[in-house]
């Protein structure tokens, strides 16, 4: 199973997805791959952000070697499921969609609201990080139910 986690320039929400559910794939031993990406292009190659790396670090998850990729139509055939972290997200992924089936593989991160984007407030890191990793643990369990 392929799996893309996207959020807006894919330094902060997207990468913290990306690296916690690859951390929880490892340690459940799925053979699942997992990748971020992001709706902007001003991110292009960097890596996450600072405040990101740091959280994660915290928690035994590292993120310092991902880079930022732009969204393309192409990822719908590359991925069986793309979560988007908030309804802008949404919006733009679902615009490139060619037909349906790209259509059914766009999905809301979290089944209720969306996951702030802490960009501009340094002190909503640790509550997304947290936030993200309870969602990835839930994510597992129902992934593997339904496939």
């Amino acid at each position: 199973m392929k799996i893309l986690m996207v959020c807006l320039g894919n330094i902060c929400r997207s990468p913290l997805a990306h690296g916690i559910l690859a951390h929880m794939i490892h340690e459940n031993g799925l053979d699942w791959t997992v990748e971020s990406a992001g709706t902007g292009d001003w991110h292009v190659g960097q890596a996450p952000d600072r405040r990101s790396v740091s959280v994660a670090k915290k928690y035994g998850v590292d993120i310092s070697a991902q880079r930022a990729r732009h969204f393309a139509q192409a990822f719908f055939d590359q991925y069986d499921y793309i979560f988007v972290m908030d309804d802008k997200n949404y919006s733009d992924v679902r615009s490139l969609a060619r037909d349906e089936a790209d259509l059914k593989k766009v999905k809301m991160f979290l089944l209720e609201g969306i996951v702030p984007d802490p960009y501009f407030d340094e002190t909503q890191f640790e509550p997304v990080y947290q936030l993200i990793a309870d969602r990835c643990q839930v994510l597992i369990n129902e992934l593997q139910s339904e496939n």
